[in-house]
């Protein structure tokens, strides 16, 4: 297991069992893909279709319960928990009405891939897929746009997630 991705704050039950079922809803991920990847399916658009597809439903969700639509702090907010927050170890680099700035400092995606054996290239495309449901929550608003930077999964100490507000374009 990688040494980069273990988490510093264990100490908290509540959130190490939403990581424990985060890490089961990753080897189910895993499992899968790798399973259609072995039979020879396109796995990595199935992936990214189906993963997108769960993340624009959570956006429609997170949208409905923002407390100010088209606010991009509003949107951190309801989207980011102080709980999410926790199991991902994510600190707010910065969070205004043009920038929400993390770094994730855990993934428990990661985690449960690694149980099972999967590392390098195949780790990194898990990762990005996952990525996907973020891709399709920010695709739910017309206002943002989702960035991924470097990612625990290539193998950096840590995951750069953006969401930025949309520049108008000027007619």
């Amino acid at each position: 297991m990688s040494k980069l991705n273990q988490p510093k704050r264990t100490q908290d039950d509540v959130i190490n069992k939403l990581r424990g079922a985060i890490i089961h809803r990753g080897l189910w991920m895993g499992l899968i893909l790798k399973e259609a990847k072995e039979r020879g399916f396109d796995w990595e658009l199935i992936g990214h279709s189906a993963v997108l597809k769960a993340g624009c439903i959570h956006g429609e969700s997170i949208k409905e319960r923002m407390d100010v639509p088209g606010s991009l702090v509003s949107f951190g907010n309801t989207f980011f928990t102080e709980d999410i927050k926790k199991v991902f170890e994510i600190e707010v680099k910065k969070i205004n009405e043009e920038e929400l700035e993390l770094e994730y400092g855990y993934c428990p995606l990661v985690t449960a891939w690694q149980q099972i054996g999967i590392e390098g290239e195949m780790l990194a495309t898990l990762c990005d897929i996952a990525m996907s449901g973020d891709r399709g929550i920010a695709g739910r608003f017309e206002e943002f746009e989702f960035h991924l930077g470097k990612t625990i999964a290539q193998g950096h100490r840590v995951c750069e997630v953006n969401f930025t507000r949309k520049k108008q374009i000027e007619k």
